[in-house]
């Protein structure tokens, strides 16, 4: 695999099986020079987000993202190799798949559609693409309680000043032209799951012949004394985001949650508030998620950055001055000054509408659903952050995954079933994060981990860690690595089972590829 220049542009020549290549040399969605990634199995990931790519068509094959690679004519004459190529296509970079349009007479608020997708996140996205991709040419709204079409959410507690243009994953255009109707500030209140019949707030009813829930969660909020009091935010839209960098300018931030989104924000306020504190139950950020000799490196990163932490406390009271916050009180006693206050807690499965629907729910609200994303009822199928499904590589444990690359494949997974395609979740779990301009990579599911495994130096944040259940590798985090994340995701995806030992030994040619 290597990059090639062609004038108005590079390709990625990839010799597979004797057999040359020629495709964009960049993921199109975050820019990853490909030629980084990993070669497997006819096919390239992504080494910074793992979303991977057909070397013969330049199709999307895995998440996250929406569009493909250009694939180039390669052609050999006398041992040299030739790649035709337009200037457009090599400056473009990314290539949407063609997709049908709607040939139903325009329906304006007509009472009936095909398919109606609840929640315009990134699994109802997708599902409404591939529905298009796939051939599909009848009527798909797609319903969200946001004012904007649909955006990268993920991005919002990493760039918290950006605007919804820019957060977009798709301009209106798109949707006019491919005839995928976006309904916004629209919230369903109900399903009448046997006259197929939605409900709106307004009103409106809808009926459909198919369905995908992909509702995402709702951010929990604190039920401490003083909760009312002004300049105390959950991150769920691009408003709230952008009101925080107002108010924070010059002033006093606490943070309370360190999770992702409460240390993406931490991260992200540093250089631009007087101060930042991040108040945490546990003993060290990320602890569950990455172990304590990870998140306590992670932590000394943020305090090299003037991030002061109070841990192993909570809030016990928000106390004002005219109305806005002046001071966050501990359970620990301590007072913190603070103009601004960013909740990041955790987050809860925006499913109640559906409680009396008969729509399954588990205890916690998730909405369980198979393989093939379909919930308990026939015609109506679920995605995103408020499912649990079985995760086909840990025995098909049934888990919840909020992240945004598996919203992505199971958003997919849901639209070929809807055509009776019987396509089934498999991808490997990957996410990843930015701090300081440190990314952080991550893939598996490493829940109930009984051991880390580190290679490389936690003090200078260049390391991979291996999180292990009894003799088996779980999941993979690493800093400043690339792409072992990606091989390791691509190792889990083959179904071979990654041992113990095999990186207990410190020798990675195995991953590298150095050694084969």
């Amino acid at each position: 695999m290597r990059e090639v220049e062609l004038g108005w542009g590079k390709v990625l020549l990839v010799k597979d099986n004797g057999e040359f290549h020629a495709l964009g040399h960049k993921c199109p969605h975050y820019g990853a020079p490909l030629v980084k990634g990993v070669l497997s199995r006819g096919r390239v990931r992504c080494p910074w987000h793992g979303a991977c790519f057909n070397i013969s068509t330049g199709d999307l094959e895995d998440f996250p993202g929406l569009d493909s690679l250009h694939k180039f004519q390669v052609k050999i004459e006398k041992e040299k190799v030739y790649v035709r190529a337009s200037k457009q296509a090599l400056q473009l970079q990314r290539r949407t798949k063609v997709m049908a349009k709607c040939i139903s007479p325009s329906a304006g608020h007509s009472g009936s559609t095909n398919v109606l997708i609840v929640g315009a996140g990134a699994a109802g996205l997708v599902c409404a693409e591939t529905l298009r991709q796939e051939g599909f040419s009848d009527r798909i709204v797609l319903c969200t309680l946001d004012r904007h079409p649909p955006y990268d959410r993920p991005k919002l507690s990493k760039s918290l000043d950006a605007q919804p243009e820019q957060l977009a994953l798709r301009p209106k255009e798109f949707f006019r032209a491919y005839g995928i109707e976006v309904l916004m500030e629209a919230q369903v209140v109900t399903v009448d799951v046997r006259n197929k019949k939605a409900v709106f707030k307004d009103g409106f009813k809808l009926e459909y012949s198919k369905l995908l829930l992909a509702p995402g969660s709702s951010p929990k909020t604190l039920s401490c004394k003083g909760k009312e009091v002004e300049n105390v935010f959950t991150i769920r839209t691009p408003e709230d985001a952008n009101r925080v960098v107002r108010l924070a300018w010059g002033r006093n931030v606490v943070v309370v949650g360190a999770g992702f989104l409460g240390m993406e924000v931490a991260a992200y306020l540093t250089e631009k508030a007087h101060s930042v504190s991040v108040v945490e139950l546990e003993e060290t950020p990320f602890r569950r998620f990455l172990g304590e000799r990870v998140g306590r490196a992670l932590m000394k990163m943020f305090e090299n950055n003037r991030v002061k932490f109070y841990m192993q406390t909570e809030v016990s009271e928000l106390r004002a001055q005219e109305g806005k916050l002046k001071e966050v009180v501990l359970k620990s006693s301590k007072v913190v000054r603070a103009d601004v206050c960013v909740v990041g807690i955790g987050a809860v499965p925006a499913t109640g509408f559906l409680r009396q629907s008969g729509i399954s729910l588990d205890s916690r609200g998730f909405i369980p659903v198979n393989k093939m994303m379909q919930t308990n009822v026939p015609g109506v199928f679920a995605a995103g952050d408020a499912v649990t499904f079985p995760l086909a590589w840990r025995n098909n444990r049934k888990v919840n995954i909020p992240h945004w690359q598996m919203a992505h494949a199971q958003g997919r997974v849901a639209a070929q079933n809807m055509l009776a395609q019987e396509a089934e979740i498999s991808t490997v779990p990957y996410l990843w994060t930015a701090m300081f301009g440190k990314s952080l990579r991550y893939a598996g599911y490493g829940d109930g981990f009984d051991d880390v495994i580190i290679q490389g130096d936690l003090e200078q944040l260049k390391f991979v860690a291996f999180y292990t259940k009894g003799d088996e590798v779980i999941a993979v985090a690493s800093m400043n690595y690339d792409p072992i994340v990606s091989k390791v995701a691509e190792v889990l995806a083959s179904g071979r089972a990654i041992r113990k030992r095999e990186v207990e030994t410190g020798d990675m040619s195995w991953l590298t590829g150095k050694g084969s």
